[in-house]
């Protein structure tokens, strides 16, 4: 297959489960094109076809051909080669990146999006210059990705940086054994502190079924209910970045995805962290992502790192 020239422009995509969404840069990081589509569900032939007439069309009306990074809902298995762990679930059992990859006669790389999120915050976000950066997406789910001088750590079974299905560290005893998770396990970080998780966390002491920026309003017209679960959800935050910090200590921590965006949890996660990280210490920059909604995509057209 076609090999990018060094010049070539970067071409990024994010395959979700409603849209897909890509993105052109230039060499310095600057977007040239930008444009999203709707997302063939349940249908794999459609999305691979989708997203390589995408790309064929961006390169048409930029007048170049660029290298193609894809993130995906999912990982492709170091063993088989087959897409694994996807909630598109449709990917899962098939050769993406090989398919991909022989509808646009080129190499095409793809990882995790939340390990896109982590190499486009390394690369000129707000993890630039760091050697370890992790990524957080506080959304549905739970995700992370690992960036290492700006390059995916995947890890040899491609699950690097998937926190989100430990279980919560220094679990209660009222929170014992924990919700049920689509993984089959109970109480993983997931079920706990993605945005889901806070609604479900609400629910279950309120009976009301509220989305999270209703439950964060309420918070600041002083609920008590409601500032009763966000503070709890940003207990297990601080657990469960506590428990990465142990084992990896990233130079910072980014955060993407919807509950993200609560700008209370910048303020008061960081100083709570030594009350769980061993020795007591820890000083580690918790920060919004820099690109925002934008970061996969970027993340994805980054995946083929300057030369």
């Amino acid at each position: 297959m076609a090999v990018q020239k060094r010049d070539s422009v970067r071409i990024g995509v994010d395959l979700g489960g409603t849209k897909i969404e890509f993105v052109a840069l230039e060499r310095d990081g600057v977007e040239l094109h930008r444009h999203r589509i709707p997302t063939p569900r349940f249908d794999y032939e459609a999305t691979v076809r989708a997203i390589a007439d995408g790309v064929k069309e961006m390169e048409k009306q930029l007048g170049r051909v660029g290298s193609v990074g894809v993130g995906i809902p999912g990982t492709v298995s170091t063993r088989t080669g087959l897409v694994k762990n996807a909630n598109s679930t449709w990917l899962n059992g098939k050769p993406f990146d090989k398919d991909l990859s022989r509808a646009l006669s080129r190499e095409v790389r793809c990882a995790n999006d939340a390990n896109c999120l982590a190499v486009s915050e390394a690369t000129d976000g707000a993890g630039a210059g760091k050697h370890i950066v992790l990524g957080v997406i506080l959304g549905t789910g739970c995700g992370g990705g690992i960036a290492v001088d700006g390059r995916v750590h995947g890890g040899s079974n491609g699950v690097a940086g998937e926190w989100g299905h430990n279980t919560l560290p220094w679990m209660r005893a009222e929170e014992f054994p924990g919700p049920p998770c689509y993984c089959g396990k109970n109480g993983c970080i997931e079920t706990w502190i993605s945005g889901t998780g806070l609604e479900k966390d609400y629910e279950r002491a309120t009976t009301i079924s509220l989305h999270g920026p209703e439950i964060l309003a309420r918070s600041e017209a002083g609920e008590p209910a409601a500032l009763a679960a966000l503070e709890r959800f940003e207990d297990r935050l601080t657990r469960g970045l506590s428990g990465v910090i142990n084992l990896l200590d990233p130079d910072v921590i980014v955060m993407g995805g919807g509950a993200s965006q609560m700008s209370r949890i910048y303020k008061n996660v960081p100083g709570r962290l030594a009350k769980y990280v061993f020795g007591k210490e820890a000083d580690t920059p918790l920060v919004p992502a820099k690109h925002g909604d934008s970061s996969g995509v970027r993340g994805a057209a980054w995946l083929w790192p300057l030369e």
